[in-house]
C-alpha cells in the first residue's frame, strides 16, 4: 500500500470520525423538541432521526460541492495534511462543546477548521464562497428562523384559537412525527453532505480524482451511514439544553419550530447550496416560538451562552486546526 493511499485513507477515516461526532452532537437538532413534548420516545425519535439523516444525505450534493470548494489545496501529501488538520480541529471543537452541553455548529466548526489550517499552510481560501455561502447564511438563518418561528406560531394560535387544548395537543403530537422526520432529512441533507465534501477534497488532494466537482456514489452511503450511527448514539447533554432549558415547549410549539427549521434547511441546502447550521436554525426557531408566549418565557441566559458558542465556533475550531496542522505536517511531508 502506497504512502499516498495511506494518507488519503487516514483523512477519510478522520472525516468519518467527525461525521460520527456530528451525529451524536447534532442529534438534538432533529429530536429535542419531539422528545421534550413527549410526541416521541427518545429511542424512537433517535431511530427516526438516523433514518432521516440517511435519506437526506443523498440530496445534499450542492452543499458537498460548496464545502469541497472552500479552500484550494494541491494534489500532494501536503494538501492532505491541511485537510487532516482541519477535520481534527472540528472534531476537537465538537467534543469540547458537547462536554459543556452547548449546541454549537458542527458545520461552522468544519469550515472554520478548513480555513484555519489552509491559512497557516499558505494555501488559498475562497473568500467569495465563505462570504456568500457561509457568512451571510450564518447571519440570515437564525434571524429568519426566529422571525419565522414567531410568525408561524402566531398563525397557528389564531387558526386554532377555538380548539380544545387537550385535543390540539394530541393532534400536534401526531403532526410532530412528520415535522421531526422532515427535520431529520434536512439534517442529513446539510450535515452528511459536509463530510462528503471533505472526503471529495481528500480524494482530489490525493490524486484520485481530477476535480472536486465529482462526487462518487459510495461517499453518500458512507457518510450517511456513519452520521446515522452517530445520531442513534444520541447527544443527551445537548438534547436537554435544546429541549428543556431554552423554553418550555408544548406539541404545537414543537411542531412550529420543527416545520420552520426544516423548511430553511431544505431551502438553503437545495436551492442555494449553502451549508447552514442545523443547530442555529432549530435553536432560533425554538426561541421565536417561545417568544409568542412572552419574552420572559425564553431563558435568555441559556440562549446567550448558546449564541456565545456560535460566535466562538468559527475562530475556535480554526485556531485548533491551525495548531494541529503544525503537529501533523511532518506526517504528510
Amino acid at each position: 500500500m502506497s504512502a499516498e493511499l495511506i494518507a488519503v485513507l487516514a483523512v477519510i477515516l478522520a472525516a468519518m470520525v467527525f461525521d460520527y461526532t456530528n451525529g451524536f452532537h447534532d442529534a438534538a437538532n432533529a429530536i429535542a423538541t419531539s422528545v421534550s413534548t413527549r410526541a416521541l420516545t427518545p429511542r424512537v425519535a433517535l431511530l427516526m432521526a438516523a433514518i432521516g439523516n440517511f435519506i437526506g444525505a443523498h440530496a445534499g450534493h450542492n452543499v458537498a460541492k460548496t464545502v469541497s470548494g472552500i479552500i484550494s489545496v494541491p494534489t500532494s501529501s501536503a494538501g492532505l495534511g491541511v485537510v487532516f488538520a482541519a477535520v481534527l480541529g472540528a472534531i476537537a471543537w465538537n467534543l469540547l462543546t458537547w462536554w459543556f452541553g452547548l449546541p454549537s455548529s458542527s458545520s461552522h466548526a468544519l469550515i472554520g477548521g478548513l480555513v484555519g489550517s489552509a491559512l497557516v499552510a499558505g494555501y488559498a481560501v475562497n473568500w467569495d464562497a465563505i462570504i456568500e455561502k457561509v457568512v451571510l447564511p450564518m447571519v440570515a438563518s437564525p434571524v429568519v428562523g426566529f422571525t419565522g418561528g414567531f410568525l408561524f406560531m402566531v398563525a397557528l394560535m389564531w387558526i386554532f384559537r377555538s380548539g380544545r387544548p387537550s385535543k390540539l395537543n394530541r393532534g400536534f403530537r401526531y403532526a410532530q412525527t412528520v415535522s421531526a422526520a422532515a427535520m431529520s432529512i434536512g439534517h442529513g441533507l446539510q450535515d452528511a453532505a459536509k463530510t462528503i465534501g471533505v472526503v471529495v477534497l481528500a480524494l482530489y488532494a490525493g490524486g484520485y480524482q481530477d476535480s472536486t466537482n465529482d462526487i462518487p456514489q459510495w461517499t453518500y452511503w458512507a457518510s450517511a451511514s456513519v452520521l446515522a450511527l452517530g445520531t442513534y448514539a444520541g447527544g443527551w447533554r445537548i438534547i436537554r439544553t435544546l429541549g428543556r432549558k431554552i423554553v418550555d415547549l408544548g406539541p404545537p410549539e414543537g411542531f412550529a419550530a420543527e416545520t420552520v427549521a426544516s423548511s430553511l434547511l431544505f431551502t438553503f441546502g437545495i436551492w442555494l447550496g449553502a451549508p447552514i447550521s442545523t443547530t442555529h436554525t432549530i435553536t432560533s426557531a425554538i426561541m421565536g416560538v417561545g417568544a409568542t408566549k412572552k419574552l420572559s418565557a425564553v431563558r435568555w441566559g441559556v440562549a446567550s451562552n448558546i449564541v456565545g458558542a456560535w460566535i466562538l465556533t468559527f475562530p475556535g475550531a480554526g485556531g485548533i486546526a491551525a495548531l494541529l496542522y503544525f503537529a501533523v505536517r511532518p506526517l504528510f511531508s
